[in-house]
């Protein structure tokens, strides 16, 4: 009569969970870095409104580019996002438990700065790589 084998190894057991250990120690990491960034996605969404009233300010060549803007609440992501009334710039200010630093969008329109009372001469583009949240929280296109 033979005897077979039945189940697995302490060795082979031992392999699986030390695999399993690497590639936790590997995930773990990576995960928390995509949830902060989620939460940095709150503030760029908490900002278009802020853009949008700058590029109609711009336009209309006020003298004021924040006029008719107000700041949204602080929630838990965002401490608070505020508006240069003159040249357009937004900042956007992050808590602890969204990488706890500033993105900066910067308008530029051909190239070159709003400044207030001026109107654009091109198409408004937003810069977002200035600030000093860290790059690996970032979007891709603001690193």
């Amino acid at each position: 009569m033979k005897n077979t084998q039945q189940g697995f190894t302490l060795i082979e057991l031992m392999i699986v969970v030390a695999i399993i250990g690497i590639l936790a120690a590997i995930a773990i990491p990576a995960y928390q870095d995509y949830t902060v960034r989620s939460r940095v996605t709150e503030g760029l969404s908490l900002a278009a409104a802020a853009k949008a009233t700058v590029a109609e300010n711009a336009a209309a060549a006020n003298s004021n580019l924040d006029a008719g803007w107000t700041a949204p609440s602080a929630t838990s992501n965002v401490s608070s996002v505020a508006v240069d009334s003159s040249d357009g710039t937004i900042t956007i200010t992050y808590t602890a438990a969204a990488g706890n630093g500033t993105i900066t969008l910067v308008p530029t329109a051909g190239g070159a700065a709003l400044t207030a009372g001026t109107p654009p001469t091109d198409a408004i583009a937003w810069d977002c790589t200035g600030g000093t949240l860290a790059d690996k929280y970032r979007p891709s296109n603001c690193r």
